[in-house]
């Protein structure tokens, strides 16, 4: 882990999230019924519970819309969830306003083009080991896991340890 990522991690007061290949592995799956279902890795899960009993404020955008991610979302308690919305820095900006935060406190994991202007505006913005290849390219740094495999967890560990407090969030269950 670079001192850089480290770095910018110390100053974060609030993680976003997308959704499909970040906190999924990117495939759709509809029903014959029209319906559709996600599925989520419980580490990663875990990393964001994790994040915000540490202070640190989590959000959601995503270009899609499904109750599925809304389920997620409450069961993980997540306060901030934009689904539906293709322009992710119109909703960044109404985040920052809402919470009145800098993008130097935002840190943000993306795999695809629509979070690409994000990643680059935001103190730290990293992408999925999976992300497309331009994605990568512009991110401040790139999760060994891929997306719906443990990035995410990887993520919120990384702002834990650059805040020093990942070895308490670990100590708490010792």
């Amino acid at each position: 882990m670079s001192n850089d990522l480290l770095q910018r991690g110390k100053a974060i007061k609030l993680a976003i999230f997308d959704v499909d290949g970040v906190l999924t592995d990117g495939r759709l799956y509809f029903l014959e019924d029209g319906s559709e279902f996600k599925t989520f890795n419980t580490l990663d899960g875990q990393g964001i519970k994790m994040l915000m009993a540490s202070g640190v404020q989590t959000a959601i955008i995503s270009g899609r819309k499904t109750p599925v991610v809304e389920r997620r979302a409450q069961n993980l308690g997540i306060p901030y969830l934009y689904q539906g919305r293709e322009d992710k820095l119109v909703v960044l900006d109404e985040l920052l306003g809402k919470l009145n935060l800098s993008y130097e406190q935002v840190a943000y994991l993306g795999d695809d083009l629509p979070d690409l202007p994000v990643i680059r505006r935001v103190g730290l913005g990293m992408a999925v080991a999976n992300a497309a290849s331009f994605v990568r390219e512009h991110a401040h740094g790139i999760t060994q896991a891929r997306g719906g495999e443990g990035a995410a967890r990887e993520f919120c560990e990384l702002i834990l340890r650059a805040q020093g407090s990942l070895e308490a969030a670990h100590a708490a269950y010792l």
